[in-house]
């Protein structure tokens, strides 16, 4: 998976004049018993760089380790604080300025990091600086060009959408087990004060039993078509 990480030179990047960096930001966190914990950092690389097949943007290697305090307890889970995180993409949203890339993506694969939000915000006072892709609407467009049979909310962890994007990029991750492992919690009101382990024994909150290569193919498509407007976005004067 080096494909995962910028392979681009001082020279490159110079070249290529751009604006825009995208940062992937993922995690390492439980996913079932079939998915690797570095799923959401692996989706947040492979949407970068579907996307940047057809943008002109720098991608930098991701941040693989986030806030994953819903799922602690859970062996393997590693977290950092909504802070530090914080302190993190803002030093290299500063660190990427002095060279002249003054524009940041925010390339979300985990869903607990709601703290990207306010980073963005912070940033973009002044002007559009940085922006989070995708956003919701994103993944729920995605979700319907792909044919997928879930919603967002009833897929939440470890499904159909991250099993297809997997076994459409990266099948040589997956383990076996996810044809049984659906588990069904759309319930779950205090997921922030109660954490995962109050709503799943498997760790698993969706259905990955409809996962599908060509499903994810497609998602990853309606992606890269949706960032259109995220780009004109964070490009645009201010």
């Amino acid at each position: 998976m080096i494909d995962l990480i910028t392979a681009a030179t001082s020279k490159d990047e110079a070249d290529r004049q751009t604006s825009v960096a995208l940062l992937p930001v993922g995690s390492f966190e439980q996913h079932g018993d079939y998915l690797p914990l570095a799923t959401d950092t692996i989706v947040a690389c492979v949407v970068a760089r579907e996307i940047a097949r057809q943008y002109p943007v720098m991608v930098l290697p991701p941040i693989t380790i986030s806030c994953s305090h819903e799922h602690a307890g859970w062996r393997g889970t590693v977290s950092i604080s909504a802070r530090t995180l914080h302190q993190v993409v803002t030093d290299i949203a500063e660190s990427l300025a002095m060279s002249g890339v003054e524009r940041l993506v925010l390339i979300s694969g985990h869903g607990g990091n709601y703290v990207l939000a306010n980073i963005a915000q912070e940033a973009s006072v002044h002007g559009p600086r940085m922006a989070v892709f995708p956003m919701g609407a994103d993944w729920e467009r995605a979700r319907r060009d792909a044919g997928m049979e879930t919603g967002g909310h009833e897929d939440m962890h470890a499904g159909e959408l991250e099993t297809s994007i997997l076994l459409a990029t990266y099948p040589e991750v997956i383990r076996t087990g996810n044809k049984t492992a659906d588990w069904e919690a759309n319930d779950r009101a205090h997921l922030l004060t109660l954490g995962m382990t109050e709503y799943t024994k498997s760790g698993v909150i969706g259905r990955p039993s409809l996962g599908a290569e060509a499903k994810g193919s497609d998602a990853l498509t309606s992606l890269v078509r949706s960032f259109a407007s995220t780009f004109s976005a964070v490009t645009s004067q201010g």
